[in-house]
């Protein structure tokens, strides 16, 4: 392989890292003629993708229902009155 070519490990770290951001043009060129070649690198980029979006989909926030209420304390006496009976 050649020295200007990146290495499976070379391409798999600067492919998780092009998830937070853009690395330089004539890196994106040398991962992308290595995931053309690498078939087990392009799964694995894909399989990265496939996570950050499912990360991305179930961290959105989300309206969190009513507070619970607090009873009082003769509530909870008539409760546990009623439970006890």
């Amino acid at each position: 392989m050649n020295h200007w070519m990146f290495r499976c490990n070379e391409v798999t770290r600067r492919v998780s890292q092009s998830l937070d951001e853009e690395p330089p043009f004539f890196q994106r060129v040398l991962i992308r003629m290595h995931l053309l070649m690498c078939k087990f690198c392009s799964r694995q980029k894909k399989q990265m993708l496939f996570i950050r979006d499912l990360l991305r989909i179930h961290s959105i926030p989300r309206k969190d229902p009513a507070p619970p209420a607090i009873l009082s304390q003769e509530a909870r006496e008539r409760i546990k009155h009623s439970l006890v009976s």
